[in-house]
């Protein structure tokens, strides 16, 4: 694609970067056909070769408006489209570059900017969080139907074992997945520790940055990135293996620190160290795979064709690019997984995407549960806690982080 960038946005590294992707795409299309933001409006520009015209016109200079900004809101950034380009155009990052100009360029409106605000800046706030989300979960009986379906019943972690190992790494805590499920990282402890693995938390590290940065808060997502690097260091210098992370969005950030610090001399270094070092828990795993596979196959077998539904998140798939090892997984485990249609579609969950944009995370949600249940599965899971707890807000079955069905079958 030919490009006009410019000055002042040509000089630039996240300008040069822009104009970079810009020049990789070929205008082929085949984005669009595994877009669901496309596929429920039929819109170009609610696809992503309409978004990239529209960020090309605006980087260049042309006239950009609140329908540009409708359009760029209503992308989810799952990343499918990435999984398809032929041409290899990083498009979530082009994405960023252009909202970022954007928020520049085009006032939002007070309502929108108090609930940007309110998530970039106080749901990470575990010590404010915390508190109200217990209270909704005590009150959770009392909520009516459209609240109660938004609070995850709480499910004890169960105690963390204490046994020393020889070999250690660090475990994300994270800010929404410790409050609302902090039974998935007990579960991968102890998970871990069985395969001679010690977890350990450390204690500043939190929010992985990418609910901020998603939410026009680039400089808040690296200075959470800058925190959790001083947090992890000490470990990581002590012999820390690896940086293990439950939820598969904030695996894919962490995973982006070298970048997203690249241009910061105190950190560069570290952070390209600490990306390297991040991995989901489905890695690590893998690389136990004979171990694990060797307990499970000790442990008695659930229930005979247990019929189970795994909802592959769209940071494990596309931006992660790990497909077909929490199947394997769950398959040693005993369970009969169902089919399901249309598995890249995202779930509509998106960070904060079904809380900016309820109607269509509603309807994606709407149909993934269709594609979920169609083989009648009695359980889901899932690999990332906003994916979980958007599904399980639509739904009578239980939805779980899928390490916790492999903690449950090795207990």
């Amino acid at each position: 694609m030919e490009t006009h960038l410019t000055p002042s946005i040509q000089v630039t590294l996240a300008g040069q970067e822009a104009e970079s992707i810009l020049r990789k795409c070929v205008h082929c299309g085949f984005c669009t056909a595994t877009c669901p933001t496309y596929q429920l409006f039929g819109d170009e520009l609610d696809g992503p070769r309409g978004r990239i015209y529209l960020i090309k016109q605006m980087l260049e200079g042309g006239t950009v408006s609140e329908k540009t900004q409708l359009h760029l809101d209503r992308c989810i950034g799952c990343r499918s489209c990435e999984t398809t380009c032929p041409s290899g155009v990083r498009y979530l990052r082009l994405l960023d570059v252009g909202r970022s100009v954007l928020e520049q360029r085009v006032a939002r409106r007070p309502m929108d900017q108090l609930k940007r605000f309110a998530l970039r800046r106080l749901l990470p706030l575990r010590w404010l969080f915390l508190p109200a989300y217990r209270l909704a979960q005590l009150l959770r009986p009392l909520l009516p139907a459209t609240l109660k379906n938004k609070v995850l019943a709480y499910r004890a972690p169960g105690e963390r074992p204490q046994t020393p190992k020889t070999r250690s790494m660090i475990a994300l805590a994270g800010c929404v997945q410790q409050t609302m499920a902090p039974s998935i990282n007990a579960a991968a402890a102890r998970v871990l520790h069985r395969l001679g693995i010690q977890l350990e938390e450390a204690e500043r590290a939190g929010c992985c940055g990418a609910l901020p940065q998603h939410l026009d808060g680039l400089a808040q997502a690296r200075n959470v990135a800058r925190r959790n690097i001083d947090a992890w260091w000490p470990l990581l210098e002590a012999g820390a293996e690896a940086i293990l992370i439950t939820a598969s969005g904030c695996a894919t950030q962490v995973r982006d620190y070298g970048y997203l610090l690249q241009d910061d001399p105190a950190y560069a270094a570290k952070a390209a160290r600490v990306a390297s070092l991040s991995k989901d828990v489905s890695e690590i795993l893998a690389a136990e795979k004979n171990q694990l596979l060797a307990l499970l196959s000790a442990r008695p077998m659930p229930a005979p064709g247990r019929k189970l539904a795994f909802h592959v998140p769209c940071s494990l798939q596309h931006g992660l690019q790990i497909r077909g090892m929490v199947e394997e997984f769950l398959s040693a485990a005993g369970f009969a997984l169902t089919p399901v249609a249309d598995a890249h579609l995202c779930c509509g969950s998106g960070g904060a995407y079904s809380v900016l944009q309820p109607e269509i995370a509603q309807q994606l949600l709407h149909n993934k549960l269709a594609t979920l249940t169609a083989g009648q599965p009695l359980d889901i899971a899932t690999a990332n806690i906003g994916c979980l707890a958007h599904l399980q807000s639509g739904t009578r079955l239980p939805v779980r982080h899928w390490i916790e069905i492999i903690d449950e079958r090795l207990s």
